[in-house]
This record gives structure tokens, sequence and C-alpha cells, in this order.
């Protein structure tokens, strides 16, 4: 009997980040082939070719797809998800798989979806039924939910949202976040080897910083990375680590302020392309709060005890914990937020904070499911109608 063929698709290092341990667990389980396809951010040099890190990881990638224009405007984007979709189209034809299992909901995924779907190759999807306002990823998210067969989330109000666009419960799996399989499992760098790790030393307070572009409003990221860098210039005794944004619309303009900012405030800030899994999972329990709006600090961040400050509204939709002060993209509010996070009473607070996301083994559940489910009529779908 032949192996039953499991394609993984990865456009992102945070993306590879949280799939690393079920792509762990399909590749150790026998009954299975893991098949990888990395496209996007991966392989570009602007953004650190981070598809070596997934084979220094132990993984032989089956197919690289170039999908990724210098350009980061709309036109552009939406050249890449043409570019992406050809790419996808051939190297399912190549590969063949039984499944393809995707997560999220950036451009690359959407190609990756609407290909493998007129292929009629059934499609596994991570973290459907989330909201996140401010950007096109919402609707991607939705989108690639109808194109897919099985459904893996992270709560229980995201099951709901997926069964309200007409999926069926049967197909839709509660099995918490799959991100937080790294925070149980990797060997956390202790503080003294993070700062050696990254040539830095932090002091009281220090801070990890990462602001995407909120991609629904244009011209818009310029002058929100402003108001947050001059809300950090007044706490001039923190040191800030930086992680640069993905490849988004806008998001080059704040890669060059952030430069710049560090370049001017040498002693005290440093920035990184890609901190990598280990360095990026290691830093939540090292520094005393976490900015920006990246889904990290809504997510994984609680489950250390840190203060999250969620700056403006790409997040905004997401379940969150107590953890996570939300501010506006105006320097006062941001300091504001900030030193909320840093006062003794939120302090203390924290430490008796639960996440909503909390679940354990979530990459052996989820392999579980791909390995055990029929692929009979696993192609046919029938919307599934809420009964009033």
């Amino acid at each position: 009997m032949s192996r039953r063929k499991l394609c993984v698709v990865t456009g992102t290092r945070a993306e590879y980040g949280l799939l690393y341990h079920l792509m762990k667990e399909i590749q150790e389980d026998t009954d299975l082939q893991l098949q990888i396809i990395v496209t996007g951010m991966h392989l570009s040099p602007e953004f650190g070719l981070t598809y070596r890190s997934i084979e220094q990881d132990g993984f032989a990638i089956d197919e690289k797809i170039e999908m990724l224009l210098s350009s980061d405007t709309s036109v552009g984007i939406a050249t890449s998800v043409g570019i992406g979709t050809i790419g996808f189209a051939q190297a399912y034809e190549r590969l063949r798989p039984d499944m393809v299992v995707l997560l999220g909901d950036r451009f690359e995924i959407l190609a990756a979806a609407q290909a493998a779907m007129i292929a009629r190759i059934p499609i596994a999807h991570l973290h459907g039924g989330e909201t996140t306002e401010g950007v096109i990823d919402e609707s991607i998210r939705h989108a690639v939910t109808k194109m897919s067969h099985l459904h893996f989330v992270a709560a229980n109000e995201y099951r709901n949202r997926v069964i309200q666009l007409g999926e069926n419960p049967d197909r839709v799996f509660n099995v918490g976040a799959i991100g937080l399989d790294n925070i149980r499992k990797l060997p956390l760098l202790n503080k003294e080897a993070f700062e050696k790790s990254i040539d830095f030393v932090l002091s009281k307070p220090s801070f990890l910083i990462t602001y995407h572009p909120v991609t629904l409003q244009k011209n818009h990221s310029e002058s929100a990375m402003l108001e947050l860098l001059q809300a950090l210039d007044h706490f001039s005794d923190a040191t800030c680590i930086f992680t640069k944004p993905n490849a988004d619309m806008g998001g080059r303009v704040i890669c060059e302020m952030i430069d710049r900012y560090v370049e001017d405030n040498s002693s005290r800030c440093v920035s990184f392309t890609s901190l990598g899994q280990l360095r990026y999972i290691s830093a939540l329990q090292h520094v005393d709060a976490v900015i920006g709006n990246s889904s990290s600090g809504i997510i994984e961040v609680p489950f250390f005890h840190k203060g999250t400050v969620n700056i403006g509204d790409r997040q905004k939709g997401r379940i969150r914990a107590e953890s996570v002060i939300d501010c506006v993209e105006q320097k006062d509010s941001i300091i504001s937020a900030i030193r909320q996070a840093l006062s003794s009473e939120f302090q203390e607070k924290l430490q008796s904070m639960e996440s909503p996301y909390g679940k354990e083994y979530v990459s052996a559940k989820v392999k579980n499911v791909l390995k055990e489910v029929s692929l009979d009529n696993l192609l046919h779908k029938t919307f599934f109608d809420i009964e009033d």
C-alpha cells in the first residue's frame, strides 16, 4: 500500500515556524510521505533566503516556486498571485499529492489554494475562521476556507464561524493554536545564550517590536510607523529588538524606517529580517513587553505572561487574552499602552491571566486526522445551512 502524500506549503518564516512540528510529525510517520513546497519570502535574498533554515532543520524541499516580485504595490502583489498560481499548478502536476496542507491567509496561500482546488486536490486549512479586519488577509482567509475540505481552527468561536460559512461541522476541528507546540517543545535559550545569539544585551525595560502594514489602508504604513517610533523615543532607556515585516503592500517603507531608527539609536536598538523560531520564541520569555500588530502578540505571547501592546486594526476581531492592550496608531496612545504594560499593577495581573488558545499536542492531533480521514468523497462538499 502506497504512503499517503501530504504536501505542506510555506511562504514565510513565521508560517514555517508554526508548521514545523506538524511537518516533523508527518516526516516521522512511516505511513505518510511529506512533500514540501516553498515559495514567497523563503526564496528572497531581501528576506534572508529562509528556505535554507528549512533544509538545515532536516527537511527535503520538493519544489521551489518563485512568485515574489520586487514590487510591494497592489499591482505587484496581484501579479505575484498570478505567477504563483501557475507555479503551483505545475508543481502539483509533478508531485501529485493526496492532500495539500495550508496555513493562514497570505496571498501566497491564495495562489496555492486555488491551484489545488482546480486540480481537484483536497485541501486541509489551519487557522481559518479568524478575523483581522484591517488587512486583505481577512478576505483571503475566508476564501481559502471555502476552497478547503478539512479545517483545523484555534478556538471554538472560530469553529462556529467556519461552520457559519457553510462548512460541514464534521470537517471542522478545534485543535487550538498550532504555534503553541513551539513553546512546549523548543529548548529555549536562557537570557545569556539569547543575548549572545543576537550580539546584543537587554536592559530594563526591553521590547520586542514587530509592525506589519495595514493593507486595507492606502499610504498608511509610513505615518503609522512614525507614530510608533516617536512613542519609543519616550522610553529612551529601553532596549528594542525589531523584527522586520513580511512582504506585504507598504512593507518596504517600514523596513527603511526601522533601519534609519536603529542606525540613529545603535546603542539600544537592533533589528533582524528574521530571528528564526528558536530566537524569536526565546525573546518572548526575556523581553518585558511585545509591541506592534503581529498575530504572535495575540496568540503566543500570553503564554509567557507578558504584556502585548497591540497597535491599530490589523488584529481587530481576534480573540485576545487580558494581557493584550489595544491602542490606536497615535504616539500618545502607544505611550500610554506601553506604560500600562510596564506598570507593577498590570505585571502582577499578568501572572494569573490565561490564554484562550491553549490546547496540547496540536500537531499530533492534526497529523492523525490527515492520516486517518477517508479521501473518498472528500472533494464533494455540500453547503451546510445553519437552522434558525
